[in-house]
Parts: C-alpha cells; structure tokens; sequence
C-alpha cells in the first residue's frame, strides 16, 4: 500500500468517529506559555469532526489577541485574516466559515501561534489532513509556534508522509 493509499484508508476511519470532544485540551491550549505571550493567534473553525473552536474563538478574543483565522484561496493557497467578532465569518466554497472580504489579511510573520486542525495526529507531530494541503503549503517557511489537539481516539504512533508534510511543533492528546 502506497504512503497516499494509506493516508486515504485513515481519512475514511477518522471520518467514521465521533466529532471530537476536547474542551480540556483546548484550555490546556490556551494555558501554554506561546500562546499567552502571543499577540496574534491563528486558529480554525472547527466543523464536522474537528473540535468546536467557537469557545476558543471567543475566549481569545476577550483576553485581547488579534484573532485570525484561515481563507482558502484558488490553488489550494490559503491567508489568514483577523477577526473581531464571529459574525465577520462567512460559510467559504466548502461551506466552513471564514472571515469575510473586509478583515485584514494577517501576514504570516505576525502570525505568533497557530492551532492547526487534523483528522490523526502522531508523536513526530506530523498530522493527518482533510488532504487538501492548504495548511502544509502555508506553514511552509512558517516560523511561529505551532499546535495541534489530538484526542486519544485519533493518536497514532506513526503516520505515512511526505516530503511536502509540514509537522507541528506541539501535539496535546489525551492520549
């Protein structure tokens, strides 16, 4: 079985669980040092079996970081734009909200933290996609803190990747 057979054989087991429940590894999130000490956090807006984010989204914003959050472009490029409240956020072409047209686009060297999404995370921190890539193309070069949360039930010792998957510096699993 080929690394992308693989990949897509997991895809269809994490598809087959549960949303993720993680509200205690969301608080341990917002907890780490990085992201206390960070101006700017980026972070997703979970939909069907990613963590909700919508607390965290908030909760961010009432501590006073600058929130931003991704917008996929054509060619499977994404930016990231600020946000100040969640009624900024528009469903996109696959139907996950983002910022509207009028938030900031965010730089990515002002971009202190980012909370990256998976459907499996394993312990080099490398993580499993929607297999979009858009992530990996955009933390290419990326110099900040990254994370992930994993819970136990999506936490594999080792997934198959490539040489165009980009690991994340943190994974917090309860596993």
């Amino acid at each position: 079985m080929t690394p992308q057979e693989l990949k897509e054989r997991l895809r269809r087991q994490a598809a087959a669980l549960p949303r993720a429940n993680v509200p205690h590894l969301l608080e341990q999130f917002l907890a780490l040092p990085q992201v206390e000490a960070a101006h700017t956090v980026m972070v997703f807006y979970g939909v069907g079996r990613e963590p909700d984010t919508t607390a965290l989204i908030d909760q961010l914003l009432a501590m006073g970081k600058r929130v931003a959050l991704p917008v996929c472009l054509p060619q499977r490029k994404m930016e990231a734009r600020a946000i100040t409240s969640q009624d900024q956020l528009i469903p996109n072409h696959y139907g996950i909200p983002e910022p509207d047209g009028v938030c900031p686009i965010v730089p990515q060297k002002d971009v202190d933290v980012v909370l990256v999404p998976n459907m499996m995370c394993d312990r080099a921190g490398y993580r499993l996609g929607q297999g979009g890539g858009y992530y990996d193309r955009w933390l290419k070069g990326y110099t900040g803190f990254t994370v992930s949360v994993c819970p136990a039930d999506r936490f594999q010792e080792q997934l198959p990747h490539a040489e165009y998957d980009v690991p994340v510096q943190l994974v917090l699993t309860d596993a």
